[in-house]
């Protein structure tokens, strides 16, 4: 065995955080109609895909809830990103979604909660644009027999002469034919995004330039209610237990796990990490006066920042002629090595960064006393070791 000069470093354990652990980045916003478009946020017909972009980043970015954006009615969807990946970090909650959503009765279910489904993506081929297989986060409706599956609706935007025709039963729908839409699910072929008398703007986004829009994916069951006694219209949009955005109050919902990706068969989909997150609203329904059911996003946690995707602990590079361990105690490490000036990271088996530091050529002590007992993954050079404390 080749021996080395005996150079003892006491390295101190400590985590500093470059990562933000909200919204940095904006990729795509493309709403379905609905009562918001065009006002939350505000966004001019001309605007550029760019512009939209970084009016959209404004609102949901650089913090839990610096803002709102509404997605309008089922498919409308937001693309954005960390300056980081998300690491799946095993039994926890990885990231969040803040909504506005609203629950009067938790016993009862009841509130105003508009569900959007959120789907990931891992960055596979490395061009940093979200042009990868997205998978599902499979919320707690995703068996529901009444959830639809490969749910596919086109909006028809109204023509230039188009005469609304009010609903002579509810004075609040000040056009109940207004954007007609088609779907591919027997029993609910078409219906209208109605307007209701509370916002007179188009609720088409015109910034598009099109004249149909569609989308497609999965369908949760309705979750309005008319409460209402004697004519009078009292609508609860209940919650659904988890796995979706602004189904639940901010304070009471726990986040997303990226465990519960899975693939377009249904079946579960492991990511270490995920470079992309998608939110559409995954409701079509409307609810009389308060008009279609539109998820809104407020911003996005990721819940571990300082997390570093690691590939796992059989899948290391060792070279016990550069990099070993001498000793290895509940109060310490001893790392022998001919490297010099080398920076190293150490993990947790799940991927969480615990430490970082500097090596030395020789013997280095790495305080280990304030980490949990098991098994720690060190990295440095393009080398790994495993050690177990």
């Amino acid at each position: 065995m080749k021996l080395f000069p005996f150079i003892l470093s006491a390295i101190s354990i400590f985590t500093a955080s470059a990562n933000s652990p909200f919204i940095s980045k904006v990729f795509d916003f493309r709403p379905a109609p609905g009562q918001f478009v065009n006002e939350i946020p505000e966004i001019p017909s001309d605007a550029t895909k760019e512009e939209v972009n970084d009016i959209v980043l404004e609102q949901i970015g650089g913090d839990k809830t610096p803002g709102m954006i509404s997605l309008g009615a089922y498919g409308g969807y937001v693309i954005f990103s960390f300056d980081h990946p998300v690491v799946n970090v095993k039994g926890e909650y990885d990231f969040k979604i803040y909504g506005n959503a609203v629950v009067s009765d938790l016993n009862s279910g009841g509130g105003n909660c508009e569900p959007g489904i959120i789907m990931v993506s891992e960055d596979i081929n490395g061009n940093g644009l979200p042009d990868d297989p997205w998978y599902e986060i499979a919320g707690s409706e995703h068996n529901n027999p009444s959830t639809f599956k490969g749910f596919r609706i086109t909006y028809h935007k109204p023509s230039a002469d188009h005469e609304a025709v009010p609903d002579e039963k509810n004075p609040a729908i000040a056009d109940k034919e207004y954007i007609r839409f088609t779907t591919n699910q027997t029993g609910y072929e078409t219906g209208y995004v109605q307007r209701n008398s509370f916002h007179a703007q188009s609720y088409w986004p015109e910034w598009l330039g099109m004249d149909t829009l569609e989308f497609e994916g999965t369908r949760l069951p309705d979750n309005g209610e008319n409460q209402g006694k004697d004519g009078t219209e009292y609508w609860v949009l209940k919650f659904f237990e988890w796995g979706y955005a602004d189904n639940l109050p901010n304070v009471k919902d726990p986040g997303i796990k990226i465990e519960w990706a899975v693939d377009s068969t249904g079946n579960p989909k492991h990511l270490g990490k995920v470079d992309f997150i998608k939110v559409y609203c995954a409701e079509s329904q409307s609810c009389g006066w308060l008009g279609e059911t539109s998820t809104e996003v407020c911003g996005a946690e990721d819940l571990h920042p300082d997390a570093v995707y690691y590939d796992g602990v059989e899948n290391i590079r060792t070279d016990k002629e550069v990099l070993f361990v001498v000793t290895a105690s509940r109060n310490a490490v001893c790392i022998r090595t001919s490297l010099e000036a080398a920076p190293f990271e150490i993990y947790s088996t799940s991927g969480m960064k615990v430490t970082d530091g500097m090596l030395h050529s020789g013997d280095n002590r790495i305080a280990t006393d304030g980490l949990s007992r098991g098994i720690y993954v060190l990295r440095t050079a393009g080398r790994s070791l495993k050690f177990t404390i």
